[in-house]
């Protein structure tokens, strides 16, 4: 994309072609922590290094760091809970315990508390 980029171009002279085709790159100054959710985990970037390019109005975000990976746990709503309760003829524990093993299916939850053994 940038002609001699790959031999050891002067950063002055990057940062001034970037400017004369409208790209502005900052750094974000004392970054603590960057944590992407998703549903199923969070990566969080404990030693993140934060830049925006911002190309005529549309900013891009560079994360440089270490990714930790962290599996997330499923939040079952209090109503879920409830339900299987009802259904199952059980306590909270046990229901609350069939969901999560469940990953919130409530038909699921209730089935596997009452079959017998």
């Amino acid at each position: 994309m940038f002609p001699g980029l790959g031999r050891g171009i002067n950063p002055r002279k990057m940062a001034s072609m970037m400017k004369q085709m409208g790209i502005d790159v900052t750094e974000i100054e004392n970054v603590e922590e960057v944590i992407i959710r998703t549903p199923q985990k969070d990566i969080i970037f404990k030693d993140a290094e934060v830049s925006i390019m911002d190309a005529r109005g549309m900013k891009t975000y560079q994360i440089i760091g270490t990714p930790q990976e962290v599996t997330r746990e499923i939040r079952i709503p209090d109503e879920d809970v409830k339900l299987v309760m009802e259904q199952a003829k059980t306590n909270e524990t046990d229901a609350m315990s069939a969901l999560k093993e469940s990953k919130g299916d409530i038909a699921a939850a209730i089935l596997k508390l009452s079959r017998p053994g």
